[in-house]
């Protein structure tokens, strides 16, 4: 066993999220002690996103950052961004060892190989075969809820995204691993389990398939379980899944009603031109079938500002749209260009300042739209999970299952169960409310 100390710092998606904690289980497995990313450490950890050129640029900031506080100690880039950006991130002084997103889990062993002898070292390769998955992870931080990677990879090509360059095809986790994993976590007490992916509405199959084998079966085996506990869907694209589709999922009485559905623009011209595949007729349609299911049904969302061609017209679209749907979360992204992608020689830009103007207006649209979505919340009964004491505000907090966080009076032995709550009233970042 060995006596050092490794930190991680996490950017982007909610996989990343999982792999960085399976990176953590096989460090703690050799003997090293997991530490705070502020804190000194013998080997610091940057898993990075490259979704946006921002993405690209904080995942550079946070690798200068891991050399400066540790300026004698091991500095390994892993994920998206040096999957990309190979050379770039070789080339960064600070870095000792750069895996891409197919070669995570060998970060252990280059770590080794590096304090053996110090040569700097770059483990990267296309993704020409199934890469596979690891097999699994046995807890998160959270100590309520745990991710679980059912999926990886996206065939989709969208317009503006690099992602499927960065994680490759889509490829489907073996259902019977998906199943262990859950029994384990739920094993050591987890109550909510959030499946999460790349594109995660193509589990289980090719598109053309994804209507007779997607991810609903997989939730169908999950719900099977036995145990008092709940599953959330972190995502599920409309590029993939449409109205017929979502009504499968209401069999499931443990899976949660809320999905991060990311529309990218309001205006179907401009859905056209992202490649996207779907109408804003087919979103909205989509979207009321969930509410019929559930009127305070959570969707968040993904919007685009300033995609190239995008007129006043369109973003007009874009604005009626969030006044329209009571989301509970907006994530606003200024169009950023990629390279690789077919937005990236598209003609007709949008001005730098006037995309951020429209940046501005979507975020403020996106803050009542979420307004709006806690509102419909008030006066109702929902059950949380409630996750520990608020330190703050002295009171218990926790997620309603259609994603509401909710703050109330109560007992410290309620702590890691589930809580009958009546919403009552706005807080700071959700609703206050009464146990019952």
């Amino acid at each position: 066993m060995c006596d050092k100390t490794i930190a991680f710092h996490t950017l982007g998606c909610r996989v990343n999220q999982y792999e960085t904690q399976a990176l953590r289980e096989s460090f703690a497995a050799c003997g090293y002690t997991i530490v705070p990313a502020s804190e000194r450490a013998d080997v610091s950890v940057i898993n990075t996103c490259t979704v946006t050129n921002l993405s690209d640029r904080k995942s550079r900031q946070y690798i200068r950052r891991a050399r400066r506080l540790n300026p004698d100690g091991v500095v390994a880039v892993v994920g998206c961004y040096a999957q990309m950006n190979p050379r770039e991130t070789a080339a960064m002084r600070e870095v000792d060892i750069v895996l891409g997103s197919a070669e995570k889990e060998r970060l252990p062993e280059l770590v080794e190989a590096f304090v053996r002898d110090g040569k700097r070292r770059a483990a990267l390769r296309p993704f020409d075969a199934d890469p596979g998955f690891r097999a699994g992870v046995a807890g998160m931080e959270s100590r309520t809820r745990a991710y679980i990677k059912i999926q990886d990879g996206c065939d989709r090509r969208c317009a503006y995204c690099v992602i499927p360059y960065a994680r490759g095809p889509a490829r489907s986790r073996p259902a019977e691993d998906i199943v262990a994993e859950a029994r384990t976590l739920l094993e050591a007490g987890y109550k909510e389990l959030v499946l999460t992916g790349i594109n995660t509405a193509l589990y289980g199959a090719a598109a053309a398939e994804v209507s007779e084998r997607g991810v609903h079966t997989i939730v169908a085996r999950l719900a099977a379980l036995d145990g008092d506990f709940r599953i959330r869907l972190g995502s599920l694209e409309p590029t993939v899944i449409d109205a017929r589709y979502v009504t499968r999922l209401f069999a499931y009485e443990k899976l949660c009603p809320a999905l991060h559905l990311s529309v990218q623009s309001g205006s179907t011209r401009i859905l056209a031109a992202m490649r996207r595949g779907y109408t804003r007729a087919d979103y909205l349609e989509l979207v009321r079938t969930l509410r019929g299911h559930d009127p305070a049904y959570g969707l968040s969302t993904d919007i685009i500002a300033g995609f190239p061609g995008e007129t006043e017209a369109d973003f007009d679209d874009s604005l009626s749209l969030l006044e329209a749907v009571d989301f509970s979360h907006v994530h606003v992204f200024r169009f950023s260009k990629r390279a690789g992608t077919a937005a990236a020689s598209m003609p007709d830009r949008v001005p730098a300042d006037l995309k951020a103007a429209r940046g501005e207006r979507l975020l403020r649209a996106g803050e009542a739209s979420a307004a709006a979505f806690l509102r419909r919340n008030i006066g109702a009964v929902r059950r949380v999970l409630c996750e520990c004491r608020d330190p703050k505000s002295g009171l218990l907090t926790g997620l309603t299952e259609n994603g509401v966080r909710v703050r109330f009076a109560g007992e410290e032995s309620l702590c890691g169960g589930f809580v009958r709550v009546r919403l009552s009233a706005p807080a700071k970042d959700g609703l206050r409310g009464e146990a019952l």
